[in-house]
């Protein structure tokens, strides 16, 4: 039963696999966060143009 625990704890092949998937998930959240920012930007360019526009229809309907 102790070589056995002994073997567990001093095994390591599944380590890499963690540590790639914590890289993994990080990468992720930076992409998500990232593309977030870069939709709000859009939004806000747009919403711009929107009102920019509406503004000179109506200056031209007076």
């Amino acid at each position: 039963m102790r070589n056995l625990i002994k073997k567990l704890f001093s095994d390591s092949s599944g380590a890499t696999a963690v540590e790639y998937g914590i890289i993994l998930a990080m990468i992720f959240l930076a992409m998500i966060a990232s593309v977030s920012q870069v939709g709000n930007v859009v939004t806000d360019k747009w919403n711009f143009v929107s009102d920019t526009s509406q503004e000179a229809v109506d200056k031209a309907s007076i």
